[in-house]
């Protein structure tokens, strides 16, 4: 059975996209059926790829983000995904404000599939260097893993 899943920062452009390849990536190795997108609670990217800072981390761990366009969440993709995974707590608030009452998504911040690390944020990296984005991989990777391993089916 294929399950989604979305992530969501605020503009879609280095958060989100840097979760979104790690947990496609990790997805892949357990042998996953699923479907993977991210987006931003914001439009401001929208249809611009990855910020190059992004880009480049993605890169130096082997994953090539490059092709993916920025796109704002819609009340479709709370029907449209199993789970809608918030980088931060203020995503999660507009999340939650966005989402119909008994749509089908289950919301959640990603470091919440982190043992330890339940309702912390991932930091945005957006006004600071490249080792603000390291950082972001390293819980983008960590919320990965945690969330992949829920949805592995029982062997």
């Amino acid at each position: 059975m294929t399950t989604s899943v979305l992530f969501v920062c605020m503009g879609n452009i280095c958060r989100s996209p840097l979760a979104e390849a790690a947990f496609r990536h990790e997805a892949k190795r357990l042998g996953l059926d699923v479907v993977v997108d991210s987006a931003g609670t914001g439009g401001w990217h929208a249809g611009d790829p990855p910020d190059p800072r992004a880009q480049a981390t993605a890169r130096r761990h082997g994953i090539e983000i490059g092709h993916y366009v920025a796109r704002q969440v819609t009340t479709a993709d709370f029907e449209r995904f199993d789970h809608v995974v918030a980088l931060d707590l203020d995503n999660l608030s507009n999340l939650k404000r966005l989402a119909r009452a008994g749509s089908r998504a289950r919301l959640s911040l990603l470091l919440d599939h982190v043992e330890g690390r339940a309702g912390e944020a991932v930091a945005d990296p957006y006004y600071g260097d490249e080792a603000g984005f390291e950082v972001t991989w390293a819980d983008a990777v960590a919320g990965a893993r945690g969330l992949a391993a829920t949805l592995k089916p029982s062997s």
